[in-house]
């Protein structure tokens, strides 16, 4: 088997593939959300509530401890695309496709999950009431805090802080024997011991767990419990015991989390924009098609065909590296259809041009790729910067377009420069050449 029918048999082989990776579930192309409609999220780093002084440097660094939390959460969801990415010093840019409850996702993203146990004081909250009936904190003795509970009417006078939740390990959702929802935690082996210790020395006593400062349930300890294990109650629904579980496992935030902006995107209104990019799309490639056929003749199918494998290979190659399709990213499609033929316009000006200086038709094929390369990868490059530029300071829609187009002209280098001299060359002699 010879070079050519071995890189013949490869390019097939190749498409084949690329077009069979469109087709499982597991492969498809991802939608962003200007396309499949969902939430986006706009966040920043409550400086107020940073502990200490605090540099720029403090805050950059909160920001990414901040985005590597919030990304573990959003992938415990397992049912979304996202796009999480820092902006700015402390800001944080949160894009969920397909996701509709805006609560839900304020509730998991924007919730610092800061764990503790206090013991419950033997005081009267009326001991330390105003004349309007309201706990007055300045007459608190030291030593002594008072947190709302998680249902309304619920008031706790409790000690410091004895254990926070800077050594749990694990938070599952389980159910009682009569269906309720509770969360099971686990903590480290220093945690576990420290958490024995506490539970051993106060037997009879009341636990406060708190998270984000709001008690949600405070069982009396029966006895020492070993191992580092507890629960969580309050009377939880499914869906709040489920994100209560996602946050403790994936760590408290370093700071609260101010939502600066958030809009929910109509799945309608993406439906519309794709129909409309795509016909977009098809009628660019039919117009193509059509110019290069004219204008071109022979010549012109050949490099229509190279642009067809040129898309084959595009739409396979996003949905392997599993890169979202934006409305940005049709465009760069479109952009792509056009530019794919554009090296062939270079080479068969070139063709034409030593045909006209008396080479055989074999001798002009040849001379016009080699003396169009040169300008074909030039003009690539250049293009091919610009898109990692884009897709490196851009934001989301910005980085589709970069994706698509980058990798279309990239292909697009291949189709023009060797699939087509593949099809030239199928034949060994030439009587006509119709360019």
């Amino acid at each position: 088997m010879n070079a050519r029918k071995f890189l013949a048999i490869f390019i097939l082989a190749l498409a084949g593939y690329c077009v069979y990776s469109v087709i499982p579930p597991d492969q498809k192309l991802k939608m962003g959300l200007d396309i499949r409609g969902g939430v986006h999220m706009r966040l920043e780093i409550d400086e107020s509530k940073l502990e200490g002084n605090h540099t720029p440097k403090d805050l950059m660094d909160a920001a990414d401890r901040a985005l590597e939390i919030i990304r573990k959460r959003i992938d415990s969801l397992g049912t979304v695309d996202p796009l999480i990415q820092r902006e700015g010093v402390s800001g944080i840019v949160i894009q969920l496709p397909g996701f509709t409850d805006i609560q839900q996702a304020q509730q998991l993203i924007s919730t610092t999950a800061q764990l503790q146990f206090r013991l419950v004081s033997e005081a009267r909250t009326a001991d330390y009431k105003n004349a309007n009936g309201e706990i007055d904190p300045k007459k608190l003795p030291a030593g002594l805090h008072y947190f709302h509970g998680k249902d309304p009417g619920e008031d706790y006078l409790v000690g410091d802080a004895l254990l926070k939740g800077d050594a749990l390990v694990d938070a599952r959702v389980q159910a009682d024997q009569f269906g309720r929802s509770f969360v099971s935690f686990k903590l480290n082996d220093e945690g576990g011991k420290a958490f024995s210790r506490l539970t051993g020395d106060n037997v009879g006593r009341r636990l406060a767990i708190l998270l984000d400062d709001k008690v949600y349930s405070a069982p009396v300890i029966k006895s020492r419990i070993p191992g580092g294990s507890g629960i969580i109650e309050g009377q939880f629904t499914d869906a709040e015991a489920k994100n209560l579980a996602l946050v403790l496992r994936s760590g408290a935030l370093p700071a609260p989390l101010k939502i600066t902006s958030q809009f929910l995107v109509g799945a309608t209104l993406g439906a519309d924009s794709v129909r409309k990019g795509t016909l977009a799309a098809v009628y660019g490639f039919i117009l193509v098609l059509l110019y290069m056929g004219i204008y071109y003749r022979v010549s012109g199918v050949i490099a229509d065909i190279g642009m067809i494998f040129n898309l084959i290979f595009l739409m396979g190659f996003m949905a392997v590296m599993k890169a979202t399709m934006t409305l940005p990213g049709i465009a760069g499609i479109v952009l792509t259809v056009g530019m794919s033929v554009d090296s062939n316009v270079l080479i068969f000006e070139r063709i034409r041009e030593e045909i006209r200086a008396g080479k055989t038709i074999r001798s002009a094929i040849e001379a016009g790729y080699n003396r169009a390369l040169t300008a074909i990868i030039d003009t690539h490059v250049t293009t091919l910067i610009t898109s990692v530029v884009l897709f490196q300071f851009g934001t989301g829609p910005v980085k589709g377009f970069a994706v698509t187009l980058s990798v279309g002209i990239a292909l697009s280098l291949f189709t023009a420069v060797v699939i087509t001299k593949m099809i030239f060359d199928t034949r060994k002699e030439y009587q006509t050449l119709s360019i």
